[in-house]
This record gives structure tokens, C-alpha cells and sequence, in this order.
């Protein structure tokens, strides 16, 4: 599927819009950043092969890492990989759909969770 950033920032924004109540405060604490592709150094630093693609990174202490005597220089950050999740989906629905699942994904990690515990709930 062919899309321009400006067209896949719009879709990002519907799928950030449809969170669930609950965790759009959370959500909302996160800068949501859009980047190319991840660089092979993350990938390896994640072990992730190249091949696989990667569509969302969370950058920032988990809300149970935080000090509450500091502030933080900088909030916490998702990423949203544009050509991976392109590449992936072949309809704007379907890219709404993983760009939604990947947020609640990262959110997760916002949390503290781990990818087996995200597996576990679906958020894959």
C-alpha cells in the first residue's frame, strides 16, 4: 500500500482517538512520534532480525520507574515506525488496526510489561 506520512499521521490519530477511556490519560503523558524505519542498531540491540520489521518502540522509564522527586527532562516517547506498518497492511482500516494495536502495545510497556505479559493479554 502506497501512503504519504501526512496520510498516515491522520490514521494515527483516529487509532489514538479510538483508546479505550481509561488509558488515554496515560496516552496522553507519551509523545507519540512518527519515524521512518528503526535503524539496524536497535534492531540488533533488540534482537530483532531485520527481516521482521518493527512498528513501535516506547523510550522512557515505566510509570513504576519514575521518581516522583525528579522531573523527568524529557516525557516518555512512542514511536510509530511508518514504512514497516505500511509495508504490512494492505488497507488504511487494517493499518488503523495495527497502529491501534501497537499503541496499546507500547502503552503496555508504559505500564511496566513485559512482551511475554503483552503476548499474554493479546497486544502482540
Amino acid at each position: 500500500m502506497k501512503m504519504t506520512v501526512r496520510e498516515f499521521r491522520r490514521i494515527a490519530r483516529r487509532a489514538l482517538a479510538r483508546l479505550p477511556e481509561e488509558l488515554r490519560p496515560y496516552a496522553d503523558e507519551c509523545m507519540v512520534l512518527v519515524k521512518r524505519r528503526p535503524s539496524r542498531r536497535l534492531l540488533r540491540e533488540l534482537e530483532i532480525p531485520e527481516d521482521e520489521g518493527l512498528y513501535g518502540l516506547y523510550e522512557g522509564p515505566s510509570i513504576g520507574e519514575r521518581r516522583h522527586d525528579t522531573i523527568a527532562e524529557e516525557p516518555p516517547r512512542i514511536v510509530l515506525f511508518y514504512e514497516p506498518l505500511v509495508e504490512d497492511c494492505d488497507t488504511p482500516e487494517a493499518l488503523e488496526r495495527e497502529i491501534h494495536l501497537t499503541v496499546l502495545h507500547e502503552i503496555g510497556h508504559h505500564f511496566g510489561m513485559d512482551e511475554e505479559r503483552l503476548t499474554e493479554l493479546g497486544y502482540e
